[in-house]
């Protein structure tokens, strides 16, 4: 394990870049490989699916695409009865979370006399959610993805996630899905659901929006089919940032560091601390428990690949890095974690105190797991009922109020060149 010391103020250029650029999500090198899925999705529809599907199940047929009324119903009868009992748990405190995020549902100001604007608030009406499959099941996505988008308001939800052997689909999924509140749910994996949902299928209905995370060549189809529908931001590997002082506990921040190492071999964990002794005792401890780790490998190559351990001179210098970083999930485990806060600029969940490591907000806290990775928190947020709604705008103008904009709407029609423009507001006043 390569795992060591470094000081910020020591680190090359070339380090640094390396550590913040971490595993950022690079579709190019599979971009045509998927173009020509979405393309053979948009012409072909569900025998394209089915084609690739057939691994899965020899003789298959539309209907196999479709979780059924009784496959629900057999998921919730069979799954263990705690992992129910945790599900609503979490739903619960999700769905409480997010409905605080709902605004009014309309609102004007006079702008000036004679002049009212206001905006309205509009659910979208049909969303499509992702949810990854494959080595690892996620119900918590469904969780995440689909209660928002019912909060929302959004009128028919519908999800995708990967088969198992027969065709099957994990009974956990299943029953978030049933739980959140998924109108339908199809077994399509891959970019062969996220073109379905796009362009709709004879089997799978077509979506105004797409959401959820998956690996890069579900990035890949969500980028190409953007503009034909609404998507979310691109997600790549998870990835945290711990900004810790003397005042950490070693073996709290080192379980925080290696429960983010597992997720996979591109994960990222950063631990930047303004104390040198915290650093040493952290890596200690984690070159002592990795041989007796589950997923050892996984772990060993994300530390090698975008991992580190960080020491900043001071509490200034460990927060302009954070900033820098961006982090999908930034833990402030100081002193006064709230005195922080508000200096944070760019993270996509904060997780404040040695209390609140990233898994819970990961399964039961209520906010969103589906966040912003490789710096894209930067410029996007995490997943929210923002993300199914639209907010269109409106005016309402008395004569008296046009008549306080005419001739500087006229003016600026003019420089424009756009005559036309001018002559739509002249016209009302040629009479007078």
């Amino acid at each position: 394990m390569n795992l060591r010391v470094e000081h910020l103020a020591q680190l090359t250029a070339e380090r640094q870049r390396a550590i913040v650029k971490r595993s950022s999500v690079d579709v190019s090198a599979v971009l045509e490989d998927i173009k020509k899925i979405v393309q053979g999705v948009r012409q072909r529809g569900d025998d394209e699916s089915l084609d690739f599907h057939r691994q899965y199940k020899d003789d298959l047929t539309p209907a196999d695409l479709v979780v059924s009324p009784e496959d629900i119903e057999a998921a919730c009868r069979t799954l263990d009865p705690r992992v129910m009992d945790a599900l609503k748990l979490a739903a619960a405190n999700i769905e409480k979370f997010h409905q605080a995020q709902l605004e009014r549902p309309l609102w004007a100001i006079e702008v000036q006399p004679g002049i009212l604007a206001g905006r309205l608030y509009r659910p979208l009406e049909s969303v499509g959610c992702y949810i990854p499959g494959g080595l690892a099941k996620y119900p918590s996505t469904v969780l995440m993805t689909i209660i928002p988008a019912r909060v929302a308001g959004v009128e028919r939800i519908i999800a995708c996630t990967p088969p198992d052997q027969g065709m099957t689909a994990n009974a956990a999924t299943l029953a978030a899905a049933h739980l959140a509140g998924a109108h339908q749910i199809f077994k399509v994996g891959g970019p062969w659901a996220i073109a379905s949902m796009a362009f709709g299928t004879a089997t799978v209905p077509k979506v105004d929006k797409i959401v959820g995370p998956g690996n890069k060549y579900v990035t890949a189809a969500k980028l190409l089919v953007f503009g034909e529908v609404g998507i979310d931001s691109p997600a790549g590997p998870s990835e945290a940032l711990i900004l810790a002082d003397d005042s950490a506990e070693p073996r709290l921040v080192a379980a925080d560091f290696l429960s983010q190492v597992e997720h996979d071999p591109d994960a990222a964990a950063v631990l930047v601390t303004t104390s040198e002794e915290l650093a040493v005792k952290v890596i200690g401890i984690i070159q002592t428990e990795l041989p007796h780790l589950p997923r050892r490998e996984i772990i060993e190559a994300a530390i090698a690949h975008a991992s580190a351990v960080l020491v900043a001179r001071d509490l200034d210098e460990a927060v302009d890095f954070a900033n820098l970083y961006a982090a999908e999930h930034l833990q402030i485990i100081t002193r006064e974690p709230f005195s922080v806060l508000p200096r944070i600029r760019h993270a996509g969940s904060i997780f404040l105190g040695p209390y609140a490591p990233v898994p819970v907000g990961d399964y039961a806290s209520g906010t969103n797991h589906v966040l912003p990775t490789g710096q894209t928190a930067r410029m996007f947020s995490g997943l929210s009922v923002d993300d199914f709604i639209k907010k269109p705008t409106f005016q309402h103008l008395t004569r008296e109020g046009l008549q306080s904009l005419k001739d500087a709407v006229i003016l600026l029609a003019e420089t424009e060149g756009l005559p036309l423009h001018a002559r739509a507001v002249a016209e009302r006043f040629r009479y007078a």
